[in-house]
């Protein structure tokens, strides 16, 4: 029997490295829930709402290379959609999967639930096309080819895209078959080209570093990444959202660049260099120290993911894969000056001390294990997080660009199921987590044994940070007894604990570490107990946005 059109396009999936798709069930989309949970090669996941998918995808996504979320028409779709922007933003490819009324319903305009009661039914898949690459509705016409496309551009471009599935014709048999495009390859002449101007570039240089960026991670790269910095010698930093793209235990990593906010012998490394290699870096407020980066153009050549750009050349069609490899085989190794990166130090208090910045982050920093999956939420948590030396095979997640609060526990979700043998750490700041502290209850579901810290500060203290007035209403939450979520939430057998003070938390870290179960550990903190990045942004915001 032929494949149907959903079965084709979830078959494609799994062969591109999808074992899991996230969702919320819906009517209209039941043709591709039932197919997806008979599917041999892939695992239903069901989230508390789609919005939760949509965050689990994208985590599942830093890990995997690719994700995958389902949805119902209208409602379900539009919950997930700021999710979807946040893969956009942050460059990675996940599939919407979206299940639609019947072509008949649709082509007579008939007022169906889920609908604004207008007629139109195309709607909703306009309103996605600013965050997706490409979209498609699957018929059995174009199913085979349009699979292909989208396939195509979600991996080329690294960025999302939106499948739409009629109810009435998911099912049908297939009526076409395309062959899988395959990637495209550099410009002979261009590859070329540029490399010999980097080689020449780099012979001119008595100091140079690199500066490796997220799109490196995205296109899969860091092996490459890394036999060219073992090749040629050369240093690195990494800016805030780019953090662990290669391994910190490295013996050339010199630490976070974050312009003049922190750090200031890595700034003057980066910024004193002949040379800065650029490879995949975004220049977004926050990775660049909000604006106090400063690279000078004429020593600074980038590396983007289709180009090259060196001063006011740019060299079109150069595929990052293959330049890394041609600089890897020219790039001369020497000894290039180095500094050696620094961490958060030995932590603070003990006993009956209350948990301060300077004893909070250097004991996480601590707590970390090699190979670990940290999942830092947005603000102040991974700000404090984000200057700890992550252990060897560590890998550190934020959402820097798109930075929605509350993406970090469902993400975290997405990762753990993406990467079952890993442990993963989830930091959450309490106003975060209370977005989407449901998805807890998922792990349990799923026998995932995740460490949760939830940082109890008594609001959202980097608004707090930020706006005019920091004890205003807005930055103050409801008061909840964060510790006794897990049982309620069905995390059965987990550890759980409240830490007030030092010696409580590292009783509570250390019964954590050897628990063999999920771990959940609520941390009270002072309400403007703020880490050092924090705090400077503060002022640099003030001034970058002229706020009073």
């Amino acid at each position: 029997m032929p494949k149907t059109v959903v079965q084709h396009v979830l078959t494609r999936l799994s062969e591109i490295g999808l074992t899991d798709v996230f969702g919320v069930p819906g009517d209209f989309a039941f043709p591709v829930n039932d197919a997806i949970v008979e599917h041999p090669g892939l695992n239903w996941i069901g989230s508390c709402n789609e919005l939760n998918a949509a965050y689990a995808a994208d985590g599942y996504a830093r890990i995997r290379g690719v994700g995958a979320l389902c949805t119902t028409y209208g409602v379900g779709e539009l919950s997930a959609l700021a999710g979807i922007a946040g893969s956009c933003a942050e460059h990675l490819p996940v599939f919407h999967l979206v299940g639609t009324p019947n072509m008949s319903v649709q082509y007579a305009r008939a007022l169906m639930h889920h609908t604004l009661g207008n007629g139109e039914f195309d709607l909703f898949r306009r309103m996605s096309e600013p965050v997706v690459i490409a979209h498609a509705v699957m018929t059995p016409q174009n199913a085979a080819r349009e699979t292909e496309r989208l396939i195509h551009e979600a991996l080329y471009h690294r960025r999302p895209v939106y499948m739409a599935f009629p109810a009435d014709l998911a099912n049908q048999p297939l009526l076409a078959e395309a062959a899988p495009l395959s990637m495209p390859a550099s410009d002979p002449a261009m590859l070329e080209e540029a490399a010999s101007a980097v080689v020449a570039a780099f012979a001119k240089a008595e100091r140079a570093c690199i500066l490796p960026g997220i799109l490196v991670a995205r296109a899969g790269l860091q092996g490459a990444l890394r036999t060219l910095v073992d090749a040629s010698g050369l240093p690195f930093a990494t800016m805030f959202m780019d953090k662990s793209v290669l391994d910190e235990q490295h013996p050339s990593y010199a630490g976070i660049y974050d312009g003049t906010l922190m750090d200031e012998p890595v700034r003057a490394f980066v910024e004193g260099s002949d040379l800065v290699l650029a490879i995949g870096t975004l220049m977004t407020d926050f990775n660049t120290g909000a604006f106090t980066a400063r690279l000078d153009p004429a020593r600074t050549i980038t590396i983007h993911h289709h180009r090259v750009e060196i001063g006011r050349r740019t060299y079109p069609n150069v595929e990052m894969g293959e330049i890394l490899a041609l600089l890897s085989q020219r790039l001369p190794r020497r000894a290039w000056p180095r500094i050696a990166a620094s961490s958060l130090g030995a932590p603070a208090g003990s006993g009956s001390d209350p948990i301060t910045v300077d004893a909070l982050y250097p004991r996480w920093a601590n707590f970390l294990e090699p190979n670990d999956i940290l999942i830092a939420e947005t603000g102040t948590a991974s700000m404090g997080l984000g200057f700890a030396r992550m252990p060897a095979g560590a890998s550190f997640h934020n959402q820097t660009l798109w930075g929605s609060i509350g993406w970090a526990t469902p993400a975290a979700f997405g990762a753990a199921v993406a990467a079952p043998g890993r442990r993963v750490v989830l930091v959450t700041g309490d106003g975060s987590h209370q977005l989407t502290a449901q998805e807890i209850s998922q792990f349990a579901r799923r026998g995932l044994k995740p460490i949760i810290f939830v940082l109890n500060n008594s609001g959202y203290l980097i608004e707090r940070l930020l706006c005019r007035n920091p004890g205003v209403a807005y930055n103050d939450i409801a008061p909840w007894r964060y510790a006794e979520l897990p049982r309620a939430l069905g995390c059965d057998g987990w550890f759980t604990a409240r830490a007030e003070t030092c010696g409580a938390l590292d009783q509570a870290m250390a019964e954590a570490a050897r628990a063999g179960s999920g771990a959940y550990i609520e941390v009270v903190t002072d309400a403007y107990a703020a880490p050092p990045l924090a705090a400077k942004l503060h002022e640099s915001i003030k001034t970058l946005y002229k706020s009073s």
